[in-house]
């Protein structure tokens, strides 16, 4: 068959790969759902939650290299998080340009308000995982992230 892989193990990555390029497209469009009354998306949510764990504050740079995301798009999405009042600017001490960013009173209770309609549905949908099969995905996942990142394919 004409572009098969041909090794099982390669089958199998490719078809993980393809599972999990069909899962992101179904959790961003469920997570959507979840965040609309609250006039975020997804992609808003996730930045105010990586702002939210971050152990200080950070510049738009730091935050897409832990969300493993293009620069240039979170900067968009913070730019238009700061423009809704749920971040703002500081200076950075270490950098002129590069501003820290920061979440505001209004972006902490948007994000709040988003994990208490978020919390009880990943509950109800953790149910039907054995927790050990959860478990076993992450490692996966996590190793193959990894790799992903130290790859030097061209």
């Amino acid at each position: 068959m004409a572009g098969s892989i041909g090794q099982p193990k390669a089958e199998a990555l490719t078809e993980l790969l393809l599972t999990m390029f069909r899962s992101n497209n179904a959790t961003l469009a469920w997570g959507d759902r979840i965040v609309s009354p609250l006039g975020l998306t997804s992609a808003r949510w996730q930045i105010l939650g990586a702002i939210v764990m971050a152990d200080r504050k950070q510049p738009v740079a730091w935050l897409a290299r832990d969300l493993g995301a293009n620069r240039q798009n979170v900067q968009r999405i913070v730019n238009d998080l700061q423009k809704d009042g749920l971040v703002s600017f500081e200076p950075n001490p270490h950098h002129k340009r590069a501003q820290l960013v920061v979440l505001t009173a209004k972006g902490r209770q948007t994000y709040e308000a988003a994990m208490d309609l978020y919390n009880p549905l990943v509950e109800e949908l953790a149910e039907s995982l054995p927790p050990e099969d959860v478990q076993a995905a992450q490692r996966v996942l996590s190793a193959l992230r990894t790799k992903l990142e130290t790859s030097t394919a061209e």
